[in-house]
This record gives structure tokens, sequence and C-alpha cells, in this order.
């Protein structure tokens, strides 16, 4: 079944993954959702053999590390000063955190996207 490539001009279809649709897509989706978990489960047959199910878990891993970077922004001037770190390097690392944050939304949203059009196209099989 062949879907529509609108998906793809959404601004958080991610670049590395082809079209919905297109020749080998699905294959490219698998490969960009594998770095975006922990190697060790990359390599999960289940998680290979069903897009959807490794899409699944990388916006679950992606959810867990927009918490731990809030959470690192959150603490980051209380215990920051108590590790000794000069107050450059602690707003140095404020603004890390929080184009982190900023960077694993945009990641999960694009995540979303590609779980989407997995949906669609495997419930159109």
């Amino acid at each position: 079944m062949i879907m529509p490539t609108t998906t793809r001009t959404r601004p958080d279809w991610p670049c590395q993954v082809k079209s919905p649709g297109s020749y080998d897509w699905e294959r490219s989706a698998t490969k960009w959702l594998r770095e975006l978990v922990p190697a060790r489960y990359a390599s999960y047959p289940a998680l290979l053999r069903h897009p959807v199910l490794l899409a699944r878990h990388a916006h679950l891993q992606v959810q867990q590390e927009i918490r731990v970077a809030r959470t690192a922004l959150q603490t980051a001037r209380a215990d920051l000063p108590r590790l000794g770190l000069p107050e450059s390097v602690i707003e140095h690392t404020i603004r890390l955190y929080a184009a982190e944050i900023m960077q694993l939304q945009h990641i999960a949203r694009s995540v979303r996207a590609v779980t989407e059009a997995l949906v669609e196209h495997t419930s159109g099989r």
C-alpha cells in the first residue's frame, strides 16, 4: 500500500527517514529509531521485526531523557556550586540543559510523527 507523502513535509518529520510509502521507508524509520534507544535494545529481535514496537520504546526513552534533563536543569543552581564549579561553568551548563530539552522535545515530536506513519502503514496491510 502506498501512503500519501504529506507526512514528510511536516516540520517534525526527521530528515533521516524516507517519506512514508516510498521505497524502503520503513527500514529508514527503523534505523533512525534504533539510534534513539540504548544499544542493547537495538538488537532485540521483537523490536526489529515490529517497528511500531521499536517506536513505542523510542518514545518512552526520549520521554525519560526529557525528565532527566529537566531534573538536571531544575537542580543545577543548587547542586553545581557544591561541586566547586565556577559560575561561568554553571551558567553554561544551564544553557546546555535548556537547549537539550528543546532538542529532545523536537525528537519526541519526530518519534510521534514516525510512529503515526508506521501505525497507518501497519493497519493498512
